[in-house]
């Protein structure tokens, strides 16, 4: 509603903008009938022109000194802003971004343009931050292991080797992951779009998450989450539902869906997966819903943003560490891909996420 009643008194603004334009011609215009007015002074008093004429200029040169000033205060300004910007300091603002003139417009536009440089600056040091943490525990793991062998502290037996192949699994995904976020930054994924059967994809997803719980922990881009207690349900209806959609995009999107639901599961709790015809022809919508905390109403619109590492402590363990933050990030993307809708709905207990693709693709420029 805030946004509702904030562009009326956009266009009102608009309306009574006094441009750089304006302001020059009224000085200009000013200047003559001020010269024209003391001559006439001048006449009708027998005042020596001369004396009019250093009076006219002095005053004009300070109406225009004055004017001028009110003019280039701003750009010099904006000129010292810009320069901490190239530097790399985005914490400066250009004031008078309120002026109702293209000063005023030049001024909103540095600043905003200072908040996304801000923001992208601070998604690279998380980013780096966020995959130096998660590349360092694997390396370590895996570099213990393969010293202890090499120093004759262990032998190269199957466990050994099983735990040195799940760090480097762990790794893989971890890669897979960049190259996803790359290839969202680039847009050059296309998708491969098919029709197939909901019941058994989604009967061989969830197949793969328990089997990846019971064997090595449940495979995310967060790391292993040993959750064999949760139980994960299929809801389908029909039986016979067909979906039209890119199935490995969409098993990305429903993976790290299931894999949040399951971090943040209660003990032997539980996480159902439905699945129905949408509101239009060829339409599909889903669901994942788990039994956990749920995630509170003034968060929902920041959890598909990068880097977004969650503040609900998972029930697993002591506590979730977030993950990268990216996965929630990519089943959006992939859902954005499809044309489709992903979003937190209201849910009496725990969290619920909807997702509804279209079927078919809408027409892209």
């Amino acid at each position: 509603m805030s946004r509702r009643v904030q562009r009326p008194e956009r266009r009102s603004r608009r309306r009574i903008v006094i441009s750089i334009k304006t302001k020059l011609g009224t000085l200009v215009v000013g200047a003559v009938l001020l010269t024209s007015g003391l001559a006439l002074v001048a006449i009708r008093t027998s005042t020596e022109f001369r004396y009019i004429t250093i009076f006219a200029m002095i005053a004009t040169l300070l109406i225009t000194q004055f004017v001028a000033q009110s003019l280039t205060a701003p750009l010099d300004e904006m000129n010292t802003v810009a320069g901490s910007i190239s530097r790399g300091d985005f914490s400066r603002r250009v004031r008078g971004a309120d002026r109702r003139d293209e000063l005023g417009d030049l001024a909103s536009t540095i600043n905003r343009m200072a908040d996304d440089l801000e923001a992208v600056d601070r998604n690279r040091k998380e980013l780096v931050a966020n995959v130096s943490h998660e590349l360092r525990t694997p390396i370590a793991a895996l570099r213990a292991v393969l010293e202890n062998v090499v120093d004759g502290v262990s032998e190269a037996d199957p466990e050994t080797m099983r735990t040195a192949l799940k760090q480097t699994e762990r790794l893989g995904r971890l890669v897979e992951t960049l190259l996803d976020l790359s290839r969202l930054d680039n847009g050059v994924v296309t998708l491969k779009t098919r029709r197939f059967e909901v019941w058994p994809y989604l009967s061989g997803v969830l197949r793969e998450a328990n089997l990846a719980a019971s064997q090595r922990g449940l495979s995310s881009t967060s790391g292993l989450h040993n959750r064999t207690d949760v139980h994960l349900h299929l809801d389908v209806s029909p039986p016979e539902l067909t979906a039209h959609a890119d199935a490995e995009r969409l098993h990305q999107v429903m993976a790290n869906l299931i894999d949040n639901a399951v971090k943040h599961s209660p003990p032997h709790g539980r996480v159902t997966v439905r699945a129905r015809r949408g509101a239009w022809p060829d339409s599909l919508a889903l669901e994942v819903e788990d039994e956990g905390p749920g995630i509170p109403e003034s968060l929902r619109h920041t959890v598909f943003e990068r880097f977004n590492r969650g503040q609900v402590p998972a029930q697993s363990g002591k506590g979730s560490d977030g993950g990268t933050g990216l996965g929630l990030a990519i089943a959006r993307w992939a859902v954005d891909l499809h044309g489709g809708e992903i979003g937190v709905a209201e849910s009496s207990r725990g969290c619920r996420i909807q997702v509804t693709l279209p079927g078919s693709l809408p027409a892209r420029d």
